[in-house]
């Protein structure tokens, strides 16, 4: 009798132990990494408590974590099991395809769409390619976002018609003395300008590659080593409509059918009828596709979906950002706590603090039937996504699942961490929940390794 008093002693002593956080530690690592407090809103929670809090209720600009926020809505608001459709009609001239709003519409589903039209023993379309984007309103670049456009894939335009994230991939690599570019995927809407250089020892000039969006022109210029591997750049593309269609009529053209007339956008009449239909990924991989490497072009096609869903025709993104909120009211998160205008966070218009965060988290938790495919759809400290190389090495890899953020002067993370053993004295392994908001000059390194350092701190 006395030895199970003393191991039901030393288990509450462990439990006990264990969940005490300290406030000097954490206070330690911001210290010695020069960060100010005044800069950061941070709160841990652990058990649905709060266990370490810093100006938690201090609105500050939160970066791509708003992601969370838009993954709770969109897992609240659309089935797990709902797919988005792309359709391919035909009226004996005329091939229409009509977007249903896929985020994750790619080339594979591409090669799925002709190939099932090739069934048709059609070899020439004398007509044009129509394509219907409809679904959604016409803005591809949502005044919500940042104002500077940036040929980066990150600052991609939307449209319910939509073509691998709206962004193309050049490859670049010596090559015999020459400098070797690849678009891919290849198609008209490009032409491809290469006056790079291959040098040996130093490169004088940097590598460049810029795109003239409207006379959609790639240029490939400045130096590259001769012994430098083989680097993909992501660019995007200024007409969703347009870059889908030349790629379209381009993998027709492989599969032996030749289109004689145009690209150009439309609707599909009610004289066509249905020859193939896409379905795309689960809900779950699409919410993989947003949060493990932050693609605000996702983000934003969701959020439109929320709306189309809704009823909304077209479906506009402020509408989309509304049912976010919405949703976010039902667990007492109110507007005087949160400014949210985009759902990507590529803005600097959006604010809330630290507990908002933690508390979509918890309630993400609590719930079953969305935390599995929320969480899987975050980085895993160490393994993949933004936090890849975050954390290797430490009793943090692979315990540690977050979404981060990152915008000139805004450093964030918030997610999940938890023990990685089981022992003795502690029942079930310290599940904490987290989030973490920097706001100033202070290098982004510097600033990522103190948020680094406190996980690994408590889940030691």
């Amino acid at each position: 009798m006395f030895n199970l008093l003393c191991f039901i002693f030393l288990i509450n002593f462990g439990l006990v132990a264990k969940a005490a956080l300290s406030p000097n530690a954490i206070a330690a690592i911001l210290k010695s990494e020069g960060l100010s407090e005044s800069d950061l809103t941070i709160e841990i929670r652990k058990d649905n408590k709060v266990v370490y809090a810093l100006n938690e209720n201090k609105k500050m600009v939160p970066a791509s974590v708003t992601k969370i926020l838009t993954s709770y809505a969109v897992l609240q608001q659309i089935p797990l099991n709902h797919k988005f459709k792309t359709e391919m009609f035909f009226d004996g001239k005329n091939i229409y395809v009509k977007g249903g709003g896929d985020p994750s519409f790619v080339s594979e589903n591409m090669w799925y769409l002709v190939n099932e039209f090739k069934r048709q023993n059609i070899s020439v379309i004398s007509g044009d390619i129509v394509l219907d984007d409809s679904l959604f309103d016409q803005v591809r670049y949502d005044e919500s976002r940042e104002s500077k456009r940036i040929d980066r894939s990150y600052d991609a335009p939307v449209g319910a018609l939509s073509f691998n994230w709206n962004s193309v991939n050049i490859y670049v690599r010596p090559d015999n003395q020459k400098v070797k570019a690849i678009v891919d995927p290849e198609s008209t809407y490009f032409s491809l300008t290469n006056s790079a250089k291959i040098v040996t020892g130093r490169a004088a000039k940097d590598l460049i590659i810029s795109v003239n969006q409207d006379k959609r022109i790639i240029q490939v210029s400045g130096e590259l080593l001769s012994k430098a591997t083989e680097k993909a750049y992501y660019k995007n593309v200024s007409e969703p409509v347009y870059w889908f269609g030349e790629n379209l009529k381009a993998f027709l053209k492989q599969r032996g059918i030749t289109v004689q007339g145009k690209v150009k956008s439309g609707l599909v009449p009610k004289v066509a009828y249905s020859v193939a239909t896409v379905e795309s990924k689960n809900l779950s991989d699409i919410l993989k596709d947003m949060n493990k490497f932050s693609n605000n072009f996702v983000a934003e096609m969701l959020t439109k979906n929320l709306a189309a869903n809704a009823g909304e025709s077209p479906a506009r993104l402020s509408t989309g950002v509304d049912l976010i909120k919405k949703e976010l009211s039902k667990i007492k998160i109110t507007e005087n706590e949160m400014t949210l205008i985009n759902p990507s966070g590529f803005s600097r218009d959006n604010k809330f603090s630290a507990h908002v965060l933690t508390e979509v988290l918890n309630q993400i938790r609590n719930n079953f039937k969305i935390y599995p495919s929320f969480v899987e759809s975050l980085p895993q400290a160490g393994l993949d996504g933004t936090l890849k190389k975050r954390m290797k090495n430490s009793v943090a890899e692979g315990y540690v699942r977050a979404k981060t953020g990152y915008l000139d002067g805004v450093i964030s993370l918030a997610g999940y961490a938890s023990r990685q053993e089981i022992n003795l004295s502690d029942i079930s392994p310290d599940n904490y929940v987290f989030s973490f908001i920097y706001n100033g000059s202070k290098d982004e390194a510097v600033v990522r390794s103190a948020f680094d350092k406190i996980l690994i701190q408590i889940l030691k």
